[in-house]
């Protein structure tokens, strides 16, 4: 059984406004293997699509590579726009060492609530994937079982999925938004709207569609 750790700390700098949550990044980041175009840092997967998503959005000029310059624009960018990022799971356990969330099992779980407390500035989660088994809305819905007396509050019931929730006099709101991985594509490709979109422009494509999805919330 191979125990996969989180290698991140939660980054959350003083004022953050927006909080990126998602569950683990791939194993080889916690065993280090990682590859060339990896970054070593949150959403740092060759294979991921978050910050190309960030990447067209801001009009950032981002590298992509192991390097020491390519985790230091990701830092500039967070720190400048207020936005941290804090996993749902701080580690987990896996049969078979692979990166789906299907897999993962003993999952412990990070205290994004008692994060929220400590970080007055927060005001927004967004979670990179929504309700379905060991994804990160599905693991924080996990994690406020321990607190009965706050409740999620439906906004909007469509993909980007709104909810609301209140500490003491604060109101954070979330927003499930459609995971930024290659194993997504699928969900995008049956979404009626990506339909509609891809009929009126054959060239549109589902990153496309993320960036499109994501930009509302992130600026």
């Amino acid at each position: 059984m191979f125990k996969h750790q989180h290698p991140y700390p939660p980054f959350i700098s003083e004022g953050t406004e927006k909080l990126i949550v998602g569950t683990l990044p791939p194993p080889r980041f916690t065993t280090g293997d990682l590859k060339p175009d990896d970054v070593d840092f949150c959403y740092g997967s060759r294979d991921g699509q978050l910050w190309q998503i960030l990447n067209r959005i801001f009009d950032l000029n981002l590298v992509f590579e192991n390097t020491v310059e390519a985790k230091q624009q990701r830092i500039n960018f967070l720190k400048t726009n207020k936005i941290g990022v804090c996993d749902m799971v701080e580690c987990a356990y896996r049969e078979k060492i692979d990166a789906s969330d299907l897999g993962i099992q003993n999952a412990k779980l990070r205290p994004i609530i008692s994060i929220l407390k400590s970080h007055q500035s927060l005001k927004t989660l967004l979670f990179t994937g929504g309700n379905s088994k060991n994804g990160p809305e599905y693991f924080f819905r996990k994690h406020l079982k321990n607190y009965p007396e706050i409740k999620l509050k439906k906004i909007i019931d469509e993909v980007p999925r709104i909810h609301q929730f209140q500490i003491h006099n604060r109101i954070i709101e979330t927003v499930s938004l459609t995971a930024p991985s290659g194993a997504a594509n699928r969900a995008v490709g049956s979404m009626p709207l990506y339909k509609k979109l891809k009929k009126q422009n054959p060239e549109m494509n589902t990153l496309d569609f993320r960036v499109m999805q994501y930009a509302p919330y992130f600026k």
